[in-house]
């Protein structure tokens, strides 16, 4: 099973996009599991996550998070309009490519 991490300052934002993510993968038929987390909750999750995604308000944490969390695990920003919009199929399609399942992304379908 895949795990996403959605980052964010506190993990309260995020729950709707993870929401919207949970139910475009369950369309899919991906069995994932996608939390939201705050940024002091990241070491509990970091070994476990197979992709940690940062929203826009934590963007600034990027280049510190790359030198500390091991380098096979994808770091990446959720696009700021994305992220605005809660839009869980074009975030989920990124996670997706990013951990190397494009056969199952939704632009495929």
């Amino acid at each position: 099973m895949k795990k996403v991490v959605l980052l964010c300052t506190l993990g309260m934002s995020t729950s709707l996009l993870v929401s919207k993510m949970r139910k475009a993968a369950k369309e899919l038929g991906i069995e994932c599991s996608i939390v939201a987390i705050g940024e002091y909750e990241l070491k509990k999750y970091e070994k476990e996550a197979d992709i940690i995604m940062l929203g826009p308000q934590v963007r600034y944490l990027f280049n510190s998070l790359r030198k500390k969390v091991d380098s096979n695990i994808p770091i990446t920003l959720i696009n700021s309009a994305d992220y605005g919009t809660m839009n869980g199929n074009k975030i989920l399609n990124q996670a997706l490519a990013l951990m190397d399942n494009k056969e199952l992304s939704i632009n495929n379908l």
